[in-house]
């Protein structure tokens, strides 16, 4: 929902709120009004038939309603000595309507020639329920209006005066600090919108700056790093040649140049991951998965055949996908790689490619990795040598970057899916 409807939900219960209790103000306003409209008509009408009974004495025969308005009956005892009017509600049958309506009905004693009289004055009046209703129907659609009002307000006025901010949510969506983008701001008089505006450009250059430091710092480290370690090893392998070391000092330096190697490749592998998580790989183009499958088995034919590895390759269509070719090269040699280095002697490692995915599965431990540490660096259970337990997370990292689903499931089997489809939903 978006902020500009998200409020019409608690206006509209606080207008609820404040219609009802004016609604109820109104009615019994309205009918403290009509009461004394009717109480004073009563009155004055009294006072007319008293004038007139000065005139006309037949006036004092009528001692019921009838089609008159008034009814005159005399009276002795208590009754005489109650000389204030009294005002009340009662119901008087109605031919027209043929049921009971409400009347107001004003009852008073006079004097004439020493005989105390009666006099009930009656006057129609609206009925309640009907009022109600009537007050219910116009607050209803009272309310429907501010709403409506408040709707068109809130979508067509109101929405220039956040176009700003909806320029920048835009901006933002696709700002990337691989990029280095400038952002544009709105020229605005709205407050908040300059300080939004100022806190965003802070945000950007403090990010931007970061970012650069960083891959400033994992250039540097990784080329500083190497080169030592290139010297390093070329020293060794040049002791090792000669011919003057015994078997022990032989096996110290061939253990020595496999941690070096194992060094220089984390430190690859480690720079690598940066660069992916620090998005640096901005080219993409269309790459057929089927093609760089191939590619990677014939680049580990030698190592397979060292193992004794029985490879299938199944296609059962053309697997393309959007996104940069060596990602791509690096994300599926780590995938056939892994189910490789962690195989048996003689085992079997099959290959499927369907038009959306591709399946790795491969012999190996007898038992299931954890799904929740496998894709952790440095989480393997390989004693391999060569094994740096960074090849899953490398496969994980260029996966979230693509919005590739990458699943893992054993039966007797490890098994890998990499699945593309759920990357061209997220497009669409």
């Amino acid at each position: 929902m978006k902020l500009l409807n998200h409020t019409i939900s608690y206006l509209a219960a606080v207008l609820f709120v404040v219609i009802t209790c004016w609604a109820a103000l109104l009615y019994y306003n309205l009918l403290d009004e009509i009461y004394d409209s009717l109480d004073d008509g009563l009155g004055n009408y009294k006072l007319l038939i008293l004038d007139r009974l000065e005139e006309d004495t037949t006036l004092l025969s009528r001692h019921s309603f009838g089609e008159f308005n008034y009814a005159i009956k005399p009276i002795s005892g208590p009754e005489v000595f109650t000389h204030t009017d009294v005002y009340t509600d009662t119901l008087m049958y109605m031919k027209n309507e043929k049921e009971f309506e409400p009347v107001r009905m004003l009852i008073t004693v006079f004097q004439h020639q020493g005989t105390y009289y009666q006099l009930r004055v009656i006057n129609t009046m609206v009925e309640t329920d009907d009022l109600i209703a009537d007050l219910l129907v116009s607050i209803i659609w009272l309310y429907l209006g501010l709403l409506a009002s408040v709707l068109v307000v809130n979508n067509f006025l109101l929405k220039k005066a956040w176009t700003p901010f909806y320029r920048l949510v835009d901006q933002l969506k696709k700002f990337r600090l691989e990029k280095q983008e400038t952002v544009k701001y709105e020229k605005t008089d709205v407050e908040e919108f300059k300080v939004l505006n100022h806190a965003v450009d802070k945000l950007i250059q403090n990010s931007t700056a970061t970012y650069l430091s960083q891959k400033q710092f994992i250039e540097n480290a990784s080329h500083e790093l190497q080169t030592p370690l290139a010297i390093s090893l070329n020293k060794l392998e040049l002791l090792v040649e000669e011919n003057n070391l015994n078997d022990e000092q032989l096996k110290l330096l061939s253990s020595a140049i496999q941690n070096m190697e194992r060094m220089a490749r984390l430190n690859k592998s480690l720079l690598l991951l940066s660069k992916i998580e620090n998005k640096q790989f901005v080219v993409e183009e269309e790459v057929s998965i089927n093609a760089i499958a191939k590619e990677v088995l014939e680049d580990f034919e030698e190592q397979a055949a060292y193992k004794e590895l029985r490879i299938e390759l199944q296609e059962n269509g053309t697997c393309l996908a959007q996104m940069n070719p060596d990602l791509a090269n690096v994300l599926h040699t780590n995938l056939i790689k892994n189910a490789i280095v962690h195989n048996h002697q003689q085992g079997f490692v099959n290959i499927t490619i369907n038009p959306d995915e591709i399946i790795v599965e491969n012999s190996g431990s007898n038992k299931a990795l954890d799904p929740q540490k496998m894709f952790s660096r440095f989480q393997h259970e390989s004693k391999s040598a060569s094994s740096t337990g960074l090849g899953l997370p490398i496969v994980k990292a260029i996966a979230n970057l693509y919005n590739l689903q990458v699943n893992y499931t054993f039966q007797e089997h490890h098994k890998l899916i990499l699945s593309f489809a759920y990357s061209y939903r997220q497009k669409k």
